[in-house]
């Protein structure tokens, strides 16, 4: 075990430090949630001192148990509780900023030039890459979430009725929660994990806010608070639907996005890979935004660019905006920026509106928290959930025309690689898929010579 230097903590820190460090932080989040929780962690634990590594685990626990990005509703839970309401805000916010601004550039450029050989030929050799992503990603939930028997059973049983019955993800959710939760009355023993975040007793020295520094008053739970923020988080919420029904009609592409996605933020359980299914029946087959090509290929971009993964959904909004030219032909990038934007509020919303409204709670009480067998039964149907999205992508993949087509072997091989890389030799996401897509446009480019 190697040993962590103790640094001292700041006597005081200032909102515009905090906030220099959360644009900062917005920049560098890469390698999904376990990497930006990682970062934090060494950030803010390790060398700043801002935060005990008890307190930091306490948060990150509670954020587990939501739907929706934990490592955003981490940042968004220190910043409130470093600088109160508008200190999450702005922490969470900027977690999120320049994932959009990032993405909404890659997807004008994908669409506009989409078709050109060397965008075509990268997107070629990154699709099968993402389909080893979605494979490791199963198996690391897997490895964590599946203990015994009765959890490899709601795994397996979970992949059958998404794959085979077609049945919503939202149901499989509902029922896989509740599996949890009458297990865990009457089998407790099998609906029960050991926390897998590290032990909260290494010695780093005091913190700013330490485990033992009294609840601020601001993080303390009042009714009348609770009141407050729920009003408020209800209120953004309608007056955004109620003006987009308002302007455009609530069948227009807009307001079905903010509705849509909203739906969506509630069901992401498990991570942003648990949730792509949902998406996919919706986006792709319900509404028809983009077609399932596109649909991988904005997860390419997705796990390649800073901010959470479930980023995705604003790829999603602006193909949607740009296809549906909700602002006629002439404005495009019009339309998907503002597509992505709206999807984004909507996605995102809740994330803000959990941690505002219940930290509160969880940081006065301080105790373990309860209600986790029915979370440990929705992880174990994640797990088959995120397989079956595997399955889809690579029947995608290696049969774009259909299995009565041609099978591509060039794909094939490249997902082996990319598979073999992940699970053999641990290499990172993002080398994988800059690996993978020199690949496919080198394939592009010299398969012409052995025509």
């Amino acid at each position: 075990m190697t040993t962590t230097t103790i640094t001292a903590a700041p006597e005081r820190l200032g909102f515009g430090e905090a906030l220099v460090y959360w644009l900062k932080l917005g920049f560098i989040s890469f390698g999904g949630p376990a990497g930006q929780i990682a970062i934090m962690h060494e950030d803010l634990v390790e060398r700043r001192r801002w935060i005990s590594e008890g307190r930091f685990l306490h948060a990150l626990n509670y954020c587990m148990l939501l739907p929706g990005p934990e490592a955003q509703q981490l940042a968004t839970y220190i910043g409130w509780l470093l600088h109160r309401t508008w200190g999450g805000i702005v922490a969470g916010v900027l977690f999120v900023l320049p994932s959009l601004f990032i993405l909404i550039g890659l997807s004008w450029v994908y669409m506009a030039y989409g078709n050109v050989p060397a965008i075509a030929g990268l997107f070629y050799g990154i699709k099968p890459a993402v389909t080893a992503l979605v494979m490791h990603a199963a198996y690391r939930v897997g490895s964590r979430a599946l203990k015994n028997a009765w959890l490899w059973g709601i795994a397996v049983a979970a992949f059958l009725a998404i794959f085979a019955l077609q049945v919503p993800f939202p149901l499989i959710v509902l029922a896989a929660g509740a599996i949890g939760y009458f297990g865990g009355r009457f089998a407790p023993a099998k609906f029960t994990t050991r926390g897998a975040h590290g032990n909260a007793g290494n010695s780093l020295g005091p913190a700013l806010i330490d485990d033992h520094t009294p609840t601020p008053e601001h993080a303390l739970f009042t009714w009348r608070r609770f009141s407050r923020v729920l009003v408020v988080c209800l209120a953004l919420w309608a007056v955004g639907i109620g003006a987009l029904t308002a302007l455009y009609g609530w069948d227009a592409v807009l307001t079905q996005m903010a509705w849509f996605f909203t739906k969506a933020a509630l069901m992401t359980f498990g991570g942003a890979y648990a949730v792509l299914p949902y998406v996919f029946q919706g986006a792709v087959e319900h509404y028809q935004w983009l077609t399932a090509a596109q649909m991988i290929d904005g997860l390419a971009l997705g796990e390649t660019t800073p901010g959470p993964l479930i980023m995705v959904v604003s790829f999603v909004g602006y193909v949607g905006g740009w296809t549906k030219a909700i602002f006629g032909p002439d404005a495009l990038f019009l339309s998907g920026a503002v597509a992505a934007a709206v999807v984004t509020f909507f996605t995102f919303l809740p994330s803000f509106f959990f941690i505002l409204l219940g930290a509160p709670f969880i940081e006065s009480t301080h105790g373990n928290l309860k209600f986790t067998a029915p979370l440990i039964g929705i992880t174990a149907a994640v797990v088959g959930v995120i397989v079956n999205l595997a399955v889809f992508f690579a029947y995608h993949v290696l049969w774009p025309q259909g299995l009565a087509g041609h099978f591509e072997w060039a794909s094939a091989l490249i997902g082996i690689a990319a598979a073999v890389a992940l699970f053999r030799f641990k290499v990172g996401v993002i080398p994988v898929v800059l690996a993978s897509g020199l690949a496919g446009l080198a394939l592009t480019f010299l398969r012409p010579l052995f025509a």
